[in-house]
């Protein structure tokens, strides 16, 4: 009889190792199985929410097979218990188990939004209004209200903000974008300050944002920023009006069709540089750290004036007998590149 129970018994516990090895297989198997994606797909995990719903929301999309052993899946695979709420990235190839480790990690996907040196204010907010994953906070704010929630004393923030690549992650709000840009283009700003020539006519880190910001929108060639800051620099030295359209056509607002007439440069606004003399009142575009160094450190020259060469770049003189010709030379080129 004892011989009996002793048989019963051994087959009852080889019973249990094998339907526990079975089990074990076959979470394993869940657990390595890899995602059915043929492309990177955004799963996002609300607060409070655990590893079951997770698995649900995967296997809902079709990227998991279900398997009824998954229940086990937290006992025998404990270190992917405990993941985090954010949105997360996983990746054809990967296994569910590299997925669910990374939000136990909590390396949350990093949205992108890049603004491009030279855009104005009203084009920022036009960008961040469809970015995904942002909170809008701005949203109904007007300028100068954002501006204060920034902590800046100006009202207007053209300039203020360092055009550049950001990143960010689900949830974050358009407030936190511009603040960093803010901060970014404090310190370079400051930076540049701190290392600028001597004897600029420029009398404060903003005048030398907005001298940048006209810069920016002269030229795009990066070896031409600290000539076409030494013109200007030169022309305030002299007390020469600065004459650059696009002060022009920031200045005309709205009414900006594409073409500047003749009329235009001598209608009156703040900005208009053939009429005022010295500097705008404000930036009028966003610069890149590169202008704003080039503004605080121009090259050292006697040139007065620039034109587009036809070529891509400028024509740089110093005189306006030397300008004009330079004029007639653009112009000329302009005419053959049409009859052609």
């Amino acid at each position: 009889m004892i011989k009996k129970l002793a048989i019963v018994l051994l087959l009852i516990v080889a019973a249990s190792l094998v339907a526990m090895f079975y089990a074990k297989s076959e979470v394993t198997r869940y657990v390595q199985q890899p995602l059915n994606i043929e492309s990177e797909q955004l799963i996002t995990i609300e607060h409070g929410k655990t590893l079951k719903s997770a698995l649900w929301m995967m296997e809902q999309q079709g990227w998991i097979t279900g398997n009824t052993f998954a229940r086990l899946l937290p006992r025998l695979y404990p270190e992917v218990i405990h993941i985090r709420a954010g949105t997360y990235q996983v990746h054809p190839g990967e296994t569910l188990q590299q997925a669910l480790m990374t939000m136990v990690k909590g390396e949350e996907f990093q949205f992108t939004i890049t603004f491009i040196e030279g855009s104005r204010f009203s084009e920022w907010r036009s960008q961040l209004g469809m970015a995904k994953g942002l909170v809008h906070k701005t949203k109904g704010l007007s300028e100068a209200d954002i501006a204060k929630a920034l902590g800046e004393s100006h009202q207007k923030l053209e300039g203020l903000l360092l055009a550049e690549t950001y990143h960010y992650t689900e949830g974050m709000s358009d407030l936190d974008i511009l603040k960093r840009a803010h901060q970014s283009l404090t310190r370079e700003l400051d930076a540049a300050w701190e290392t600028r020539q001597k004897n600029l006519p420029l009398d404060t880190p903003y005048q030398a944002l907005i001298l940048a910001s006209i810069i920016e929108k002269e030229t795009a060639i990066e070896s031409e920023r600290e000539r076409v800051a030494s013109v200007f620099v030169n022309r305030l030295n002299k007390g020469m009006r600065l004459q650059t359209d696009p002060t022009v056509i920031y200045g005309m607002g709205d009414k900006y069709d594409g073409n500047i007439r003749k009329k235009d440069l001598s209608t009156p606004t703040p900005y208009n540089t053939y009429v005022i003399n010295g500097l705008p009142p404000t930036p009028i575009a966003m610069p890149g750290v590169n202008s704003v160094r080039a503004a605080l450190n121009p090259e050292k020259s006697n040139y007065l004036y620039f034109v587009a060469s036809g070529d891509g770049g400028h024509v740089f003189t110093k005189s306006l007998a030397e300008h004009n010709r330079a004029v007639r030379d653009y112009l000329r080129k302009l005419r053959a590149n049409k009859s052609n």
